[in-house]
C-alpha cells in the first residue's frame, strides 16, 4: 500500500490489519531537534494516519458514536452521504476489519480512537489510517469472537446517513442464567410462612385437615378466588418472573424535555429504581430488557421477556406532545381492533417508530417472528393486561395526575407477547416543564417505582399466577 501526501512526497506504507506494536524507544540523550525530528518520523504508520492534517481534506463524517453494553456495542458512522464499505473479519489476533470507499481520513474519525472505553466488553482499540486514496480503513483489535452486523440506514428524525457496525459476541449471555442467582423462593413451593415447619409431609397433612373440615372447604370452593382480593401477601406457588422494559436507549433518545432531558436516562432510571424493590420481594424477580445506554429493537424486547418466561411485561416511558400543557400519568394495553383515541394511536405510532430511529438491520430482520407475533395476540392477554393496567392506574393516581382515567389501547409493537399480559407505563409527559423536573427528581422516581409495584401487587392478589409450563423461544 502506498500513496502520495498534498506535497507529492511518498507516503509511508500503512499496515493497519497487522497487531499493534509498541512504539521505537526514544534516544534520551539525543538533543532536542533531533528527538522531536526522530518522533516525527518514527511514530510509524497509525501516527501518520491519525493525525496528518494532510489527508483532512473533504471529509463527509459528521459524527461519530459508539455504545458499549454486555448484549452488543454498537458503532456509529453518521455520513453526509451514503458511502460504499466492506468489511472482514480477521484472526490471530481477532480483528474486524472496515473500509469505506470515496471518503478521505478527517478529524472527526480521531474521535473513534477515544470513544473506546476500557470496560467495553469487545472491543479493545480501534486505528485509523488511510488506506489508499479516498479509502479509509478502520480495524477494530477485539476482546472477543464476534458476529458483526454491518449495514447503513437512510435519514430519519435528526439522523442523516448512517454506517453502522453492531458487534454481537459469538456466544450470547444466557438471560435464564442471570435470573438463577435469586433463590429465595423455590420455584415449585409455597412461601415459607405458609409450610409446616419440620414435617416432612406437608401434602398429607394438609389433605387430613381439608378432609376435618369439610364444611370450610365447600365455603371455600364457593367463593370466586380471583374477584375477591387477598389480606397481605399474595398465595403464590412460585417465583414470580417479571420483564421490565426501559423505554428507547442508545441512537434512539426517545422525547427529548425543553431543558434537554432525554427519555432514555429517564426510563432506565426509573426502571433500575422499580427492580431493586421488586428483587427485595420474596417471590419475586426481574428482567431488564436493557441495563445500560443502548439500543433494543422492539422485537428483541419482546423475544428476551419470552426466553426467561416472564409472567408480566411493563414498558416504562415518558410521554410528550405537541403542546407543553400536557400532564398526567397514562397506562396502555395492545389493541386489536385499533386504538381507543386518536391520541393514542398517534403514541403507539411514535413508539413503534423507535426501530426506525435506533436502527434496525433489516437484511436479519425476522420476519416469520414479526408475523407470528402480530396473529398470536390473544384476546385472553389483552384482557388480563387491562386487568394489570387498572391495577397500576389506580395506583398512579395516588401520586400524580391522571391523563386519562382509564387504561388506554393502541397497537404497540412492544405489547405484543402473545402469551404475558403486558403494559406500557407513561410516567409523565417529560414535554411539560413542571412534570420533566418532577420525571428528573430521585424522590418522584422512587414514588414512581413503588406505585408501579403496589398495582403488580394488588393484579396478582386477584389473579394468582398460574403453574409454570415451558414455553417455546421463538
Amino acid at each position: 500500500m502506498s500513496g502520495r501526501t498534498a506535497q507529492g512526497a511518498p507516503q509511508p506504507s500503512l499496515d493497519l490489519t497487522a497487531a499493534p506494536a509498541a512504539p521505537p524507544a526514544v534516544p534520551s540523550c539525543a538533543p532536542l531537534t533531533a528527538r522531536r525530528e526522530f518522533l516525527r518520523t518514527a511514530s510509524g504508520a497509525l501516527f501518520l494516519a491519525v493525525s496528518s492534517p494532510l489527508f483532512a481534506q473533504s471529509s463527509s463524517i459528521v459524527a461519530v458514536r459508539v455504545w458499549p453494553a454486555r448484549d452488543y456495542t454498537r458503532v456509529t458512522l453518521e455520513l453526509e452521504a451514503p458511502l460504499r464499505y466492506a468489511h472482514q473479519l480477521l484472526k490471530g489476533p481477532d480483528r474486524l476489519v472496515l473500509d469505506i470507499e470515496d471518503l478521505e481520513l478527517s478529524g472527526k474519525l480521531k474521535d473513534i480512537v477515544s470513544k473506546i472505553t476500557p470496560n467495553d466488553p469487545y472491543i479493545g482499540s480501534v486505528r485509523a489510517g488511510q488506506f489508499k486514496q479516498r479509502v479509509v480503513r478502520l480495524v477494530f483489535d477485539l476482546k472477543a469472537e464476534i458476529n458483526p452486523q454491518v449495514f447503513a440506514l437512510k435519514p430519519v428524525g435528526e439522523y442523516g446517513h448512517r454506517l453502522v457496525l453492531d458487534l454481537y459476541p459469538l456466544n450470547p449471555p444466557d438471560a435464564l442464567l442471570a435470573l438463577v442467582d435469586k433463590q429465595a423462593l423455590p420455584a415449585d413451593l409455597v412461601p415459607r410462612e405458609d409450610k409446616p415447619a419440620g414435617d416432612a409431609r406437608p401434602a398429607e397433612k394438609a389433605e387430613e385437615k381439608a378432609k376435618s373440615e369439610p364444611a370450610k372447604t365447600e365455603t371455600a370452593r364457593a367463593e370466586p378466588r380471583r374477584e375477591e382480593p387477598r389480606q397481605g401477601k399474595p398465595e403464590v406457588m412460585r417465583m414470580i418472573t417479571i420483564a421490565l422494559d426501559p423505554g428507547h436507549g442508545g441512537e434512539d433518545p426517545g422525547a427529548v424535555g425543553r431543558r434537554g432531558t432525554y427519555e432514555k436516562n429517564v426510563t432506565l432510571a426509573v426502571a433500575k429504581r422499580l427492580k431493586a424493590k421488586i428483587d427485595a420481594e420474596p417471590n419475586m424477580r426481574t428482567m431488564l430488557t436493557r441495563d445500560s445506554d443502548y439500543f433494543v429493537p422492539l422485537g428483541v424486547r419482546v423475544q428476551k421477556a419470552r426466553k426467561v418466561e416472564a409472567d408480566l411485561f411493563v414498558s416504562i416511558h415518558a410521554d410528550a406532545w405537541i403542546k407543553p400543557t400536557a400532564k398526567g400519568s397514562s397506562v396502555f394495553a395492545l389493541s386489536e381492533r385499533g386504538a381507543t383515541s386518536s391520541a393514542a394511536g398517534w403514541l403507539a405510532k411514535k413508539e413503534n417508530d423507535a426501530d426506525l430511529i435506533g436502527g434496525v438491520n433489516l437484511g436479519t430482520h425476522d420476519k416469520d417472528l414479526a408475523r407470528v407475533l402480530l396473529d398470536l395476540s390473544t384476546t385472553a392477554q389483552i384482557n388480563d393486561s387491562l386487568k394489570l393496567g387498572r391495577a397500576v392506574l389506580a395506583e398512579l393516581g395516588n401520586i400524580n395526575d391522571l391523563h386519562k382515567a382509564s387504561v388506554e389501547q393502541a397497537g404497540f409493537a412492544v405489547l405484543k407477547a402473545p402469551d404475558i399480559p403486558s403494559i406500557l407505563v407513561e410516567t409523565a409527559f417529560i414535554s411539560n416543564p413542571d412534570e420533566e423536573m418532577r420525571l428528573l427528581d430521585e424522590g418522584y422516581q422512587e414514588k414512581m417505582a413503588a406505585s408501579i409495584l403496589k398495582g403488580i401487587k394488588a393484579y396478582f392478589a386477584k389473579n394468582p399466577p398460574l403453574a409454570k409450563s415451558r414455553m417455546a423461544s421463538l
